[in-house]
């Protein structure tokens, strides 16, 4: 014999976020944490009293693999924040309508957000 339910409702068809959309979160993760330590190493420890001015940002961010460095990180960071807070917006089970609407409105945040830090590395550099 089951348990009594208290609520007789249909089950709910789960959209759910998909292995490739999982894994690149793992990876993305990962990546985060390394370029992380990179950064900060790079940034507090390398550079002789850490980064302190905006003259020694500008000196940093000339060189093109820093530039690269940082726009990776930036790229992984936001990508990965977004597709997180896709997931948890899934947990409220929104409507396939809706759930497009918030696909295309994490993207051009995310693609806004790309753009906007790309274009700020660049003026930093010169």
């Amino acid at each position: 014999m089951s348990a009594p339910t208290l609520i007789n409702t249909p089950p709910i068809a789960q959209r759910r976020e998909g292995t490739s959309l999982w894994l690149f979160k793992i990876v993305a993760g990962l990546l985060i944490v390394f370029l992380l330590g990179v950064h900060f190493v790079v940034n507090h420890l390398v550079a002789p009293g850490g980064l302190l001015t905006y003259a020694d940002v500008v000196r940093y961010y000339a060189n093109p693999a820093v530039r690269i460095m940082e726009i990776t990180f930036l790229v992984f960071v936001v990508s990965h924040a977004l597709v997180g807070l896709r997931g948890i917006l899934l947990d409220l089970n929104p409507s396939a309508r809706i759930l497009r609407i918030i696909d295309i409105a994490l993207t051009v945040v995310g693609i806004v957000a790309i753009v906007y830090g790309i274009a700020l590395v660049w003026a930093i550099a010169g």
